[in-house]
């Protein structure tokens, strides 16, 4: 049985995942040109039914959250890993939620700002930087702006890139939108630098630059 087999599993499908929605791109021309190292750019996004519709806001979040944010993290790297050819391919990623209006923002962050979402897609896509995400309240339909960045170097500024997801019929007012996304290398192009590399630069040194 195929991991993709196993995650679709009775306890996913108890977990609310009403449906999976999985998009890709890839640049074949920027500028004219094509890119030095073509890169696939992709999300993968589970629509669930948000578990604390109509609690409180003192309501512990953390059960419901490790009950139900592991399934997710197994689908969706499971989804990315399939379609951009592997665990090797993946050098960058990212995380998103979006939470109906009949929902608390907190209730998208509880899906993704846990380490039983996060760590694991850290783990199933390879990782070790910090994962860089996006969240907020949404109508069906709406479009969020997922930041990707290198999966083990967080500053190499060549891997800072964005996936926009939306789909047309989520969230509905009660559900949550969870999203995992991933590039297999850089922007096309890129050509500004490091982080690790840049000299010192800061408001004294430029004003000494210009006297």
């Amino acid at each position: 049985m195929s991991r993709i087999q196993e995650a679709i599993s009775p306890e996913a499908r108890a977990a609310g995942i009403r449906k999976v929605v999985y998009y890709q791109e890839e640049v074949l021309l920027e500028n004219g040109t094509e890119p030095a190292i073509p890169a696939l750019r992709a999300s993968a996004a589970a629509v669930i039914a948000n578990p604390w519709l109509g609690t409180s806001p003192d309501t512990d979040l953390a059960e419901a959250a490790e009950r139900i944010a592991p399934h997710i993290a197994h689908l969706l790297t499971d989804r990315l890993l399939e379609n951009l050819g592997g665990i090797d391919k993946v050098e960058a990623f990212g995380k998103a939620a979006m939470v109906g209006t009949g929902g608390e923002i907190e209730h998208a962050g509880a899906l993704i700002h846990t380490p039983f979402f996060g760590n694991l897609v850290r783990e199933f896509l390879d990782g070790s930087s910090i994962i860089c995400f996006a969240d907020e309240r949404a109508e069906a339909g709406q479009s969020i702006v997922v930041p990707l960045w290198h999966k083990e170097h967080a500053a190499t500024r060549s891997h800072y890139q964005t996936v926009s997801a939306r789909i047309a019929d989520a969230p509905e007012p009660g559900e949550i939108v969870v999203i995992a996304a991933a590039s297999t290398g850089p922007r096309p192009h890129s050509r500004i630098g490091d982080r690790t590399t840049d000299r010192p630069v800061n408001s004294t040194i430029l004003l000494g630059a210009r006297s």
